[in-house]
């Protein structure tokens, strides 16, 4: 690091992303700031600066193999591999800079004194992350997938029995259909749709639920989907249309594989319909069929694609909704949380895969509404929008969610 670059980050003063300690701080003091920073989007901690940031320079003997030997070999759990430097600002005042990325095996705990604590940072704060914090971060590290968590007092009454036989004879390909309560629930529970709990009646799993459920919201407020349709640019208008649908994601079928017909919506299938109205309108002129089509202001698939990946990667530690909203310039796809593990937009337009919920992903391409490859923003959702309204599809991803915007095609 040069000279200049580092008197510009003392000057900006300390962040979410940058610490000042001097260099006599305590071992899980400092244990304390790395694992902050590496359980949000990584950092540097600057050893030899005040908390003004007056530069008081590093005293410390062997400083470099006292950070790398003990904080990090003692005190940070699991391994995280900093970049350790030191800038000679004058002839005499030395600052070390210990730089950690944002950490892909999260959660980062704190080892002292026999308790392992584990720290989030909060502008530019440490702080002990609450249990919600922590079942995101364990999440985000795959040592948690939330879709298996029981939903208390739910049971095989609050799933679909239709929907259940058409997917275990016609998509599964089981023989038969369980006989009994007991074979239902041992079933469905081999399949994680249900959970087994110590003492009582086995309840129904998130992802069980969601997919099959007759209304999974009673159970679980944040399960299904918000739509909303606005007569302008932001939410100061008027609302043309403002719901909250609920329901199972997969629809109910009949016949096999290859020859399947639907005999009820699903939850995606349901929002597009209640979408139509808002998203399309009819041709001016009337086509060789003598009927006036329908031209659409985003393409159908595009937003099918978009739709289902907010349904079946949205974190579930998050209380919000899938939320659709429509304005007069654009769609906008928000699915509550952040992406998983170290999974960027860049990497997720290139097309690398991260499921945060591998078991409702699998379902849901059991039905066909899930791209086998994995590559559906890719191949449908960029080039889609780009040819259909000669703008770019844009992909906003934060700390607490990813949202997707469809621009209108113009003039319609």
């Amino acid at each position: 690091m040069l000279k200049s670059e580092l008197l510009e980050i003392i000057a900006n003063g300390e962040n979410s992303a940058v610490e000042f300690k001097r260099d006599d701080v305590r071992p899980e003091q400092l244990a304390k700031e790395i694992v902050a920073m590496a359980n949000l989007r990584g950092g540097r901690v600057l050893l030899g600066v005040e908390d003004d940031g007056m530069v008081s320079g590093i005293q410390r003997q062997n400083l470099e193999a006292w950070v790398m030997d003990t904080v990090f070999g003692l005190y940070i759990h699991p391994l995280i591999l900093p970049f350790y430097e030191e800038v000679l600002l004058d002839d005499v005042k030395r600052v070390a800079i210990v730089t950690v990325t944002k950490g892909t095996t999260k959660p980062y705990v704190v080892r002292h004194k026999g308790r392992e604590d584990i720290f989030i940072r909060v502008g530019s704060i440490s702080r002990l992350a609450t249990r919600e914090q922590q079942a995101r971060l364990f999440e985000n590290g795959g040592l948690l997938h939330a879709e298996m968590l029981p939903v208390s007092g739910t049971g095989i009454r609050d799933l679909d029995r239709a929907r259940l036989e058409d997917y275990l004879i016609n998509i599964v390909g089981d023989i038969g259909v369980p006989a009994s309560g007991e074979d239902w629930a041992r079933r469905l529970t081999g399949l994680g749709l249900m959970t087994e709990q110590t003492g009582g009646p086995a309840v129904c799993s998130i992802a069980g639920l969601v997919l099959f459920g007759r209304a999974p919201r009673r159970a679980l407020r944040h399960a299904g989907v918000r739509w909303m349709s606005f007569a302008g640019q932001d939410m100061e208008y008027q609302a043309q249309d403002d719901t909250t649908l609920d329901g199972p994601l997969v629809p109910l079928g009949e016949g096999s594989a290859g020859v399947r017909s639907m005999i009820e919506a699903g939850l995606l299938d349901r929002l597009l319909d209640r979408m139509r109205p808002f998203i399309s309108m009819e041709a001016p002129a009337i086509a060789e069929t003598l009927r006036r089509e329908r031209r659409y202001r985003y393409p159908l698939e595009a937003i099918r694609e978009a739709v289902v990946n907010a349904l079946v990667h949205r974190d579930w530690t998050r209380p919000q909704e899938v939320e659709v909203v429509n304005y007069t310039n654009r769609l906008e796809v928000l699915s509550p949380g952040a992406l998983q593990n170290s999974m960027t937009v860049e990497k997720m337009l290139a097309g690398q895969r991260s499921p945060r919920n591998p078991l409702i992903v699998e379902v849901m391409r059991d039905y066909g509404y899930v791209d086998a490859r994995g590559m559906g923003v890719r191949r449908k959702i960029v080039p889609l929008v780009r040819n259909h309204s000669g703008e770019e599809a844009r992909f906003e991803a934060t700390e607490d969610y990813l949202r997707v915007v469809l621009p209108a095609r113009t003039g319609e």
